[in-house]
């Protein structure tokens, strides 16, 4: 199994790929999609699309895991989160991929044991689960890899809590 966490934002949209082995699980990708800021709205929706579809081709994911919104301050961004959320329900229905969504205190909460966490809690513990990654670099990569451990986590299998980073 092989799962990609996706962490969508219309600047920058953190992903991480965790690959599950018999007797272990292993980061194998992760980063960010920077979309151009110039870019129309229905080119950057277009680049998401294209860019994920290849994602999932290319490293045979079988699910995507993905983070529930909330409205937030800015009502006008949740509107458009959703135009990405639907591209990544597309995606999943075409490729034939298990749909997995978290709220954000889920989230917090399976990675740090506290729903109330902050973005610097959830990157520490993050840094701590996969020591080898020495810099994630933006928040949108660190959600994305917190956001792919409650999709391995919440699997039945033993060795999904057993970690290690392999990236390619």
């Amino acid at each position: 199994m092989i799962l990609l966490g996706i962490d969508p934002g219309f600047s920058f949209t953190g992903y991480a790929v965790i690959k599950v082995e018999v007797h272990k699980s292993c980061l194998l990708d992760y980063g960010y999609l920077r979309l151009p800021q110039k870019k129309s709205l229905m080119e950057r929706v277009g680049i998401f699309n294209d860019y994920f579809d290849a994602k999932i081709k290319d490293l045979h994911i079988s699910e995507l895991v993905i983070e529930t919104p909330f409205l937030g301050k800015n009502a006008q961004n949740f509107l458009k989160l959703g135009y990405l959320r639907g591209i990544l329900y597309l995606l999943a229905n075409k490729n034939n991929l298990e749909l997995h969504e978290f709220s954000p205190r889920e989230i917090k909460q399976r990675v740090t044991g506290f729903g109330g966490a902050s973005k610097d809690q959830v990157a520490r513990v993050v840094s701590q689960l996969f020591p080898g990654i020495k810099n994630l670099g933006k928040e949108d990569v660190t959600d994305a890899v917190a956001i792919a451990l409650c999709g391995l986590w919440k699997q039945s299998n033993p060795y999904s809590r057993i970690l290690a980073y392999q990236k390619n």
